[in-house]
């Protein structure tokens, strides 16, 4: 019996012991102003900071960022070094870069991966109701990218955070009947 869940080229049924308890722990964008992103993350995703850390020796802050309901908030420390270990133990963390005063500097712009050349690509939020969802990002003047009716692919949509990176928007439940008529 295979190891995984689908059919790829590639794929190795070699499932070293070793990586057992591997997590995939974090993405990390640089942004150019930290009120600005933390701003969006927070209000607009509702995300929550779980840490901060200030490195003024080489004079950037890195910001984790994680999707918490009130009732997960429970689930974290309040002591400094237990924090720490669940920050870099949790799932799905966004790590935000700033490096100091990039904020005042004009020609300070980050590459997305969606224009030439192309190479990351985006990060993606299920949400309950996508077009509830689409509607509030609307009243906070988010960007888009695609709406959920545009393009080939109906039922999703990209926004884009304060420095150009794209984030797909999905509701879980619509995706098999999304998805039926474009898989071959």
């Amino acid at each position: 019996m295979s190891r995984h869940f689908d059919k790829a080229e590639g794929l190795s049924e070699t499932h070293d012991t070793a990586t057992h308890n591997y997590v995939f722990n974090q993405t990390m964008f640089r942004i150019k102003d930290p009120k600005r992103s933390l701003k969006f993350y927070s209000e607009v995703m509702g995300m929550t900071l779980i840490k901060r850390f200030d490195f003024p020796e080489m004079q950037f802050t890195l910001y984790f960022m994680a999707a918490v309901s009130p009732e997960q908030r429970q689930d974290w420390s309040d002591d400094n070094d237990e924090r720490i270990k669940q920050t870099f133990a949790r799932p799905a963390m966004l790590e935000l870069t700033h490096n100091w005063g990039d904020e005042d500097k004009d020609e300070v712009v980050y590459h997305n991966g969606n224009s030439e050349p192309r190479g990351f690509g985006h990060i993606g939020f299920a949400v309950p109701d996508i077009d509830a969802a689409c509607a509030r990002f609307e009243e906070f003047d988010v960007p888009f990218i695609k709406r959920p009716n545009d393009g080939k692919m109906k039922g999703i949509a990209f926004i884009q955070d304060p420095d150009g990176y794209w984030i797909e928007i999905f509701t879980a439940d619509r995706q098999p009947f999304l998805l039926k008529d474009h898989l071959a």
